[in-house]
C-alpha cells in the first residue's frame, strides 16, 4: 500500500544572483556602506590624481589651458561674479526659515550640521592633512593644494542640507533638480582654471561621504524597521570608486591640450551629477525628523 506524505520538502534556492536581490539589510548597513564607498572613493581619486606623476601632468595641462581661454568661456562667468560667503549665510537663512515655517526646528538643526561638516571637513584637509608634490612645471601653474574644491564642496553641501530640511516627498525632486547647479559649478570652476577635474570630484564624493555618515547615524537612531536588498550595499561600496577610475582613464586618453580641457570640464559635470544620483539612493527614504519618525512609529502600532 502506498504512503503519500504531506510533508512539504524546502526549495533549496541556488546560491547567486538572486540571492543578492532577495536578502536583505537594514537601511543603516546601505548607508553606513554608501559612506565607506565614497570615502574610498575620495582617497582613491587623491592618490591616482594627485599623488601620481601622470595624474598631476594631466591636470596642469587642463589647467594652462583654462588660464589661456577663461576670458573665452562666457557660460562660466557668473560664478567669478558669485560671492560664495553671502551665498552661503543666504541658504543657511533659507533653510532657518523653512524649519520655523514647518515647526520642525530639530530638522533644521540637522540640516545646518550636514551644511556646516562637510565644508569643515573639506577646509582642514585641504590646509593641514593633504599637499601636492610639485612637478617643477615651468608654465607657471600654482602648486599649492586645491583637493578638495571649496565651490564644489560647498555647492553639493547646501543641495543636500535644502533637501533635508523640506518635506521628505521633495527630497528628489531637489536632489535632481539641484544636481544640475552642482554639475555647473564644477565645471564651471574648472573652465575658469580655478581647479583641477580632481578636486571637484572629490569635493562632491567627501560631502556625499560625510552626508551618508551622518544620515546612518541619524537611521541608527531612528530604525524604520524596514529592510532593503542587499544590492544597494555593493552598490554604495564599489560603484564611487569605478566613477574615479573612469573618469581618471577618460582624462588620461586625452592627446591634446585643448581635448583635455573639454574632456575635464566634460567629466567634472558629468561626475557631480552622477555623485548626486548614487547619493540620491541611500538618503531618498531616511528620516531625519524625530517628529516624522514618532509619527511613522505610532502608525506602525496601529496598523499592527
Amino acid at each position: 500500500m502506498a504512503v503519500i506524505s504531506s510533508e512539504v520538502r524546502p526549495v533549496n534556492r541556488p546560491a547567486g544572483r538572486h540571492a543578492l536581490v532577495t536578502r536583505a539589510v537594514s537601511r543603516t548597513t546601505v548607508l553606513a556602506a554608501s559612506a565607506a564607498g565614497f570615502a574610498f572613493a575620495f582617497v582613491a581619486a587623491y592618490l591616482l590624481f594627485v599623488r601620481t606623476e601622470a595624474g598631476r601632468g594631466v591636470e596642469n595641462g587642463v589647467v594652462r589651458s583654462a588660464q589661456s581661454a577663461a576670458h573665452v568661456v562666457e557660460w562660466a562667468q557668473p560664478l567669478r561674479q558669485t560671492d560664495q560667503v553671502v551665498v552661503l549665510g543666504g541658504i543657511a537663512l533659507l533653510i532657518v526659515v523653512i524649519a520655523l515655517l514647518r515647526r520642525r526646528l530639530a530638522l533644521g538643526v540637522t540640516a545646518l550640521a550636514l551644511l556646516a561638516a562637510p565644508l569643515v571637513v573639506a577646509q582642514l584637509l585641504k590646509l593641514y592633512v593633504l599637499d601636492r608634490p610639485t612637478t617643477g612645471d615651468r608654465f607657471g601653474v600654482a602648486s599649492h593644494n586645491s583637493f578638495p574644491s571649496g565651490h564644489a564642496s560647498a555647492a553639493m553641501a547646501m543641495l543636500v542640507a535644502l533637501a533635508i530640511v523640506l518635506p521628505r516627498r521633495f527630497r528628489l525632486p531637489t536632489l535632481a533638480v539641484g544636481g544640475i547647479g552642482v554639475a555647473w559649478v564644477s565645471a564651471a570652476a574648472v573652465a575658469l582654471g580655478w581647479h583641477r577635474l580632481s578636486d571637484t570630484v572629490g569635493a562632491c564624493l567627501l560631502v556625499a561621504a560625510v552626508t551618508c555618515a551622518g544620515a546612518a547615524v541619524a537611521s541608527a537612531r531612528r530604525p524604520d524597521g524596514d529592510r532593503v536588498p542587499l544590492l544597494p550595499v555593493l552598490s554604495g561600496l564599489f560603484a564611487p570608486v569605478a566613477l574615479v577610475l573612469v573618469g581618471y582613464a577618460v582624462l588620461a586618453t586625452a592627446t591634446s591640450g585643448a581635448a583635455q580641457f573639454v574632456a575635464a570640464m566634460v567629466l567634472a559635470a558629468l561626475s557631480a551629477m552622477a555623485v548626486v544620483l548614487l547619493l540620491t539612493g541611500p538618503l531618498r527614504r531616511v528620516t531625519f525628523d524625530p517628529a516624522e519618525s514618532r509619527v511613522r512609529r505610532v502608525r506602525g502600532r496601529q496598523a499592527s
